[in-house]
């Protein structure tokens, strides 16, 4: 990835100009920052201690939250650094890192949350069958293959990135290391093999939605089919925090590299970023736990147990 004839340091975008200003988003960054990995956290915890939900559901949970304590963790803290000490400035390496890593955290979860919609509707239109379909084999191959699928994406972009040369100056109009704007400062024809492979991404992404939707649609369905109320509320319950986690996730993204050029502005491309990026690891722990008791109850389970602890060592 190293390039001679590439800057030595990017300047991302501030979020404002004045001291008072930088103080403050220092401030919103670190709670949400912080109230991300308590609720990823209390998920990843809750779950990997609670024996009674080692089910794939709460399996593929535990994965997306790992996921998103990831994501919010790549870009975040290095904002927040640079309100904290009034500066723009971030490494070549450490811009090619968080590049890396992003897109590593975001590929894996949009095809985890593909395989989430799966083991719904595996769940509600094959039950007798979901045992041997989400084995506990079958699961950990899954999710290795998000994790891994992931990666090569991840690794893939970067590298082709970062092989370019860099003459158009190093200001990145984004809070954090994002391709298109980076690709923004090369001044190679080099970049146009980027764009295609990102439009090759975008298409791929499609075709993942519409699986989606389709195990939405068969859902659906046989939710409507059942005969018992408290059998649809359950089926509900368990799929519409899936479904809102989605759409989220998508129309963030979509809105964000699909909106019309007329509508770009460093402004709007900073907040929709925002959204994408920091909103979805922060808000996902909340959507999960507000309609699903048993989650409720491991976690409350756990911090019974850590208040015992505590008192016992007092």
């Amino acid at each position: 990835m190293t390039n001679s004839s590439s800057v030595s340091e990017f300047l991302l975008l501030a979020f404002a100009d004045t001291r008072e200003l930088q103080l403050l988003h220092f401030a919103l960054f670190l709670g949400i920052y912080l109230a991300a990995l308590l609720g990823n956290g209390l998920i990843l915890t809750a779950v990997a201690c609670d024996h009674c939900i080692h089910t794939p559901m709460y399996f593929f949970l535990l994965n997306l939250a790992l996921l998103d304590t990831g994501s919010i963790s790549t870009t975040v803290p290095k904002a927040t650094a640079n309100s904290l000490w009034d500066t723009r400035a971030i490494s070549y390496e450490g811009c090619a890192a968080q590049v890396l890593f992003f897109l590593f955290f975001f590929g894996a979860e949009f095809y985890l949350l593909t395989i989430m919609a799966y083991d719904r509707y595996v769940a509600i239109c094959k039950p007798l069958h979901y045992g041997s379909l989400l084995s506990s084999r079958v699961c950990a191959q899954m999710a290795a293959a998000a994790w891994g699928s992931g990666f090569l994406y991840a690794v893939l972009h970067t590298a082709n990135t970062f092989s370019l040369p860099f003459c158009q100056g190093n200001a990145v109009d984004q809070f954090f290391c994002e391709i298109p704007q980076i690709l923004k400062l090369s001044c190679s024809d080099g970049y146009l093999r980027e764009v295609w492979i990102l439009l090759f991404s975008i298409s791929l992404a499609l075709v993942w939605f519409v699986f989606i939707v389709l195990y939405y649609v068969q859902i659906f369905k046989a939710v409507l089919r059942m005969p018992s109320e408290q059998g649809r509320h359950k089926a509900f319950s368990t799929c519409l925090p899936h479904l809102a986690v989605v759409s989220l996730f998508l129309s963030t993204v979509m809105f964000a590299y699909l909106k019309p050029l007329s509508l770009s502005s460093p402004t709007l491309n900073l907040v929709v970023s925002f959204l994408y990026s920091v909103v979805p690891p922060a808000v996902n722990p909340l959507i999960y736990s507000m309609r699903n008791q048993v989650l409720k109850d491991a976690v409350w389970k756990f911090l019974q147990y850590m208040l015992l602890q505590i008192n016992n060592v007092l």
